[in-house]
């Protein structure tokens, strides 16, 4: 459903139970033992983007090997890259290329963090590191109203982080877009259906940053959200492409 129709599911049993396993997933973990910060610390220019992030246009996506380019879908017309630090590093850099004609161009980056522990190749519930991998972005929601979304749009009080999660972490959900991993598209963020198995996770968002590392999410400022939620375009096949740099590149 596009902007203008927006979604509204009910809190029902079986999505309020989810939603604390999906919090969890993106940030509740661990919270008291490192992660404080202000909401939406991680504004633009809070860290500067790599020496590497191109300024022109280029006709693959900078820094990343055969293996996860050919699993970029040739429909895709948006990719959002997500360069983390290192592969222990929670720290990261998000950069949105469109594709025009045969050229991929940058027109957004905005500092980012990742899985508190890093990144992994074969993520498991519980161990704090985000995947590496190349997903689609299909659904958003969160607790405030649609911005203008051209995701499908999922607006619902539940989504909110617990109270009893320290102030920091608060408005981490106000706006999330799902990471299509171990989850059904086409369903809101908070859907319960992992089609892989409890073990292999899921809950995986990009969504408001809280000045620290998540538990697998990928987190940015506000108004990157913001700009990502009335950007990225079903009709152009958006994808996350997402990673430390080593694992990018191989």
């Amino acid at each position: 459903m596009r902007h203008g129709g927006v979604r509204r599911w009910s809190a029902s049993t079986a999505a309020c139970g989810f939603l604390l396993a999906a919090l969890s997933a993106c940030g509740a973990a661990g919270v008291g033992q490192g992660d404080g910060g202000r909401a939406g610390a991680g504004a633009e220019g809070a860290r500067t983007a790599p020496s590497t992030t191109p300024t022109a246009p280029t006709t693959r996506i900078p820094d990343v090997g055969d293996r996860l380019q050919g699993r970029i879908p040739s429909v895709s017309r948006q990719v959002l890259a997500v360069y983390g630090d290192g592969e222990d590093s929670a720290d990261a850099t998000a950069v949105l290329y469109v594709k025009r004609g045969p050229t991929w161009e940058p027109v957004r980056n905005w500092p980012a963090h990742n899985g508190k522990k890093g990144w992994t190749a074969d993520h498991r519930e519980g161990d704090n590191r985000s995947p590496v991998g190349v997903f689609t972005l299909t659904d958003a929601g969160g607790v405030l109203a649609d911005p203008g979304a051209r995701l499908s749009y999922t607006q619902a009080d539940s989504f909110a982080a617990p109270r009893e999660w320290e102030r920091s972490h608060w408005h981490d959900f106000d706006y999330v877009i799902a990471i299509d991993y171990n989850r059904l598209k086409g369903n809101p963020p908070d859907d319960p259906t992992r089609p892989g198995g409890e073990e292999k996770g899921g809950g995986i968002w990009l969504h408001m940053d809280h000045g620290s590392g998540t538990s697998a999410c990928v987190s940015l400022s506000r108004a990157a959200m913001e700009y990502l939620l009335r950007t990225l375009d079903p009709d152009r096949h958006p994808v996350v492409v997402m990673g430390d740099r080593a694992a990018l590149k191989a």
